[in-house]
């Protein structure tokens, strides 16, 4: 059976998604239409030589454009984040459940080979308890040339950096280590105003720079500190300290995992196709498991589903009002950067 696929999304849609579905053997791709064409979503999703209709739209889009596809019987790849907010995504994965389709969301970094070397390493106990995790991601990508405005600096349309690569980093720190509490969230707009395509400046009020302060439900902490808004851009590091070793990701391709005793791992990823978009390797494992699930209506267990989109949305919603309720330091350093005493702690699960 041949999957035929519809794309709703003419930017990371047509240029990421569209090809590698229509590379992957065993697909075919239909149609990429434009998010903000109604008419043509519809007409997309009212297609009955349709089976699954992959949605990039921008968030404040998807709860809509997933009603559309699953009213017409199709299975669901919906990008993230998974909606505006967690009210959205709870709508969402009911939908599905209720319509018995298959719903799936595009957290195709699971298919990353560092992430996947590390859920490997973390299940076979091999750094014993995991007690810290610390994960340092700074990019100039929106600053260095200066992105134009977009919905992605539009909080109301579900902008900023939280959904961007956060919510990417929700689920890898999810399926690693299982749910999640927030402490303590720092959102802040580095850049206030860019301008348009045309020129017109726009006030931004999406976050650009992140820091925040979460549990694990065995109790580890997990410290994230990230932008895409800075001068330079830095080698991610991810550090996990746990009882029997020491793991250290460097650029997310390199893993060294130390002992106290001075035996050393090291790991490094396939070299592969080292395409200057990290999306497309894990993107191309990802559509062969989409494949599958639609053929058989199977998901595979560790495919990531709208119930973990519904999940991660929790926890987006968590960080926001952590953020939101977080006195407001001035701009500057000392004792205000660290996460405040007396956080009611809140459960995303």
């Amino acid at each position: 059976m041949t999957v035929r696929v519809g794309v709703i999304g003419t930017g990371f849609g047509a240029r990421v998604v569209a090809p590698v579905f229509a590379a992957t053997d065993g697909c075919a791709v239909l149609d990429v239409v434009s998010a903000r064409d109604a008419s043509a979503v519809r007409a997309l999703c009212a297609r009955d030589d349709v089976d699954v209709i992959s949605v990039h739209s921008p968030p404040m889009l998807h709860r809509a454009h997933v009603d559309a596809a699953i009213d017409a019987g199709h299975a669901v790849l919906c990008d993230k984040p998974f909606g505006l907010n967690a009210g959205d995504a709870a709508h969402m994965a009911q939908r599905a459940e209720d319509a018995g389709v298959v719903g799936l969301v595009n957290f195709e970094f699971r298919h990353d080979p560092m992430r996947q070397y590390l859920k490997d390493t973390l299940e076979s106990g091999a750094l014993g308890v995991v007690d810290a995790v610390v994960w340092t991601h700074v990019s100039s990508g929106s600053r260095v040339p200066m992105r134009p405005y977009g919905w992605l600096f539009d909080r109301a349309s579900g902008g900023g950096w939280l959904g961007a690569w956060g919510s990417h980093a929700l689920d890898a720190l999810r399926w690693w280590f299982g749910p999640l509490f927030v402490d303590a969230a720092q959102l802040t707009t580095t850049i206030a105003s860019r301008p348009d395509r045309d020129g017109s400046p726009h006030a931004c009020d999406a976050d650009d720079t992140l820091r925040v302060w979460l549990r694990t439900e065995a109790g580890a902490w997990v410290a994230i500190t990230s932008t895409f808004a800075a001068e330079e851009s830095e080698v991610p590091r991810l550090v996990i300290g746990a009882s029997e070793a020491v793991a250290e990701v460097v650029g997310n391709r390199r893993v060294e995992i130390r002992r106290s005793d001075g035996t050393n791992i090291e790991w490094r990823a396939p070299e592969g196709d080292r395409s200057a978009d990290p999306h497309l390797a894990p993107m191309r494992a990802w559509t062969v498991a989409v494949r599958d699930a639609v053929r058989t209506g199977v998901v595979a267990p560790g495919m990531p589903t709208f119930t973990d989109g519904l999940a991660v949305a929790h926890t987006i919603d968590a960080i926001r009002a952590a953020s939101a309720a977080r006195p407001s330091s001035g701009g500057h350093g000392g004792e205000e950067s660290l996460p405040p005493d007396g956080v009611d702690p809140a459960v995303v699960e």
